[in-house]
């Protein structure tokens, strides 16, 4: 038997996303067209921003109303006020503000910066626009999957990721926001370690690895390749959510 092997597709030809568009569609045409076809246990792994855009999540600040709260935080973090507002909409907590950063706790339960917001390879024609994070990243992984497996036959999962930054370490990196198909955290005590001693604390998070490893073929720039394939992936299959990856506040150690 030989060594297993990962490959990364970053698919080619897919277009730029508009509300109300169908993923579905595009993603098997983009597969198409790198020659690919779905096989079970395949991934498909979609940057956040096309999502967020087919759903329609693209806010123009023009029509953004910054409350009193918004304004005061604006100026402490040195951001538009408006866009602060939309900040605050998707936020259960502000939990940290310097100037230029401005850290929350997301209503999905994220620790991030601007609850996710960007304004970067969005079309702002002419006037400045924000996205927003999905409403509900789970069930959007979970809608395109089911439409990827009726339409293939093949058992594949998906996930929705985005570019986080990580506490007490520099830069970002690719995270999963949204899974369907696989486990967003894979609990593997109770397995045997490579010298038969069984693991007691260990907890993979999963969705997390495909992200990063997706992250590399997606680029965070002008690369224009929001959406890779994985093949190869060793997985417990079951179904799971990227919900999974998120600490509880009562278990966190540092809130």
């Amino acid at each position: 038997m030989g060594e297993p092997t990962l490959s990364i597709h970053a698919l080619p030809g897919v277009p730029l996303i508009a509300p109300g568009d169908d993923l579905g569609p595009v993603i098997l045409a983009a597969l198409g067209a790198g020659g690919l076809v779905l096989r079970d246990g395949d991934i498909i792994v979609l940057a956040q921003k096309i999502v967020s855009k087919a759903e329609g999540r693209a806010v123009p600040l023009s029509g953004v109303r910054p409350s009193f709260a918004a304004q005061d935080l604006a100026t402490r973090c040195d951001k538009d006020a408006r866009l602060v507002e939309l900040i605050l909409s998707e936020t259960d907590r502000v939990m940290r503000v310097r100037r230029g950063v401005l850290i929350v706790r997301h209503r999905l339960g994220f620790v991030l910066a601007n609850a996710g917001i960007d304004q970067s390879n969005v079309d702002h024609g002419g006037e400045p626009v924000a996205l927003l994070l999905p409403l509900d990243p789970d069930a959007s992984a979970a809608a395109i999957r089911d439409a990827l497996v009726k339409a293939s036959g093949a058992d594949v999962a998906v996930v929705i990721i985005d570019s986080f930054g990580r506490a007490w370490r520099n830069g970002t990196c690719g995270v999963a926001i949204g899974c369907a198909g696989m486990a967003g955290l894979l609990d593997l005590r109770g397995t045997p370690d490579l010298y038969g001693r069984e693991l007691a604390t260990s907890e993979l998070g999963l969705a997390d690895e495909v992200a990063a490893a997706a992250s590399l073929a997606m680029g965070q720039a002008a690369e224009g390749a929001p959406i890779v394939l994985l093949r190869g992936v060793a997985y417990g299959r079951r179904e799971g959510k990227a919900a999974e990856l998120i600490r509880p506040l009562e278990m966190d150690l540092f809130p």
